[in-house]
């Protein structure tokens, strides 16, 4: 991973935003998030717009569509090959995470391909496990969508005002992120306690106006 971050400091013109694009598609339509993440590429891009040796608008259209792309490409390889794709060798590996990525999936629906943008391992995982479980494409890129562009933005944005103090606020950004997360995650579970609760008492409700059967003395 430090090699190819050197080898993006060293980058200069066009070259940059070849190789930043390059990276972010590949991380889910290549699955080579699970080896290096995404945002480490487009945290360097800010640190050398803030240099500028490059433009940051257009490093901000290249992330965004680049991590769509690249998320749809995902999808579409996970749609057509399944869970043969998911079984293989290099995935096995990542079985305990894979079976989280599933379960996060199944409970969070769509919402779970924005969860997944902010989190390497699933930033490479979900998009196929999406096509595989034949999500709609169109709720999928909605939610691919709004993933790629607050990602990208962030991450970049985040390298361009640290200028080369790049690593430290890839952590700190990482946090910040994660703690949003888990901040969503927090309101979802309270929302789903509410409707659960509310369902117990209306089913309650039903339950206390049906009629009680009065045994008949006069058989006895």
């Amino acid at each position: 991973m430090g090699h190819i971050t050197d080898t993006l400091l060293n980058l200069h013109g066009p070259v940059i935003y070849a190789v930043v694009a390059a990276l972010v598609f590949a991380e889910a339509a290549l699955f080579f998030g699970m080896v290096f993440p995404g945002e480490t590429a487009i945290v360097v891009g800010g640190v050398l717009a803030s240099q500028h040796r490059v433009s940051l608008p257009i490093l901000l259209i290249i992330v965004a569509v680049s991590a769509v792309v690249g998320d749809s490409v995902g999808y579409e390889i996970g749609r057509r090959f399944g869970d043969r794709l998911l079984d293989t060798k290099a995935l096995r590996k990542h079985r305990e995470k894979l079976d989280g990525a599933h379960h996060l999936l199944r409970r969070r629906g769509a919402m779970a391909v924005f969860i997944g943008r902010f989190t390497a391992i699933l930033r490479a995982l979900m998009p196929a496990l999406a096509g595989s479980a034949r999500m709609p494409y169109g709720r999928f890129l909605v939610f691919n969508a709004m993933g790629g562009i607050t990602w990208g933005v962030g991450f970049t944005v985040g390298g361009y005002l640290a200028g080369t103090a790049f690593e430290q606020v890839a952590q700190w950004a990482g946090r910040v992120l994660a703690i949003a997360v888990a901040a969503i995650a927090l309101i979802a579970i309270a929302i789903w306690f509410v409707r659960r609760r509310r369902r117990e008492a209306a089913e309650q409700a039903v339950a206390a106006e049906e009629p009680v059967a009065v045994p008949d003395l006069r058989e006895n």
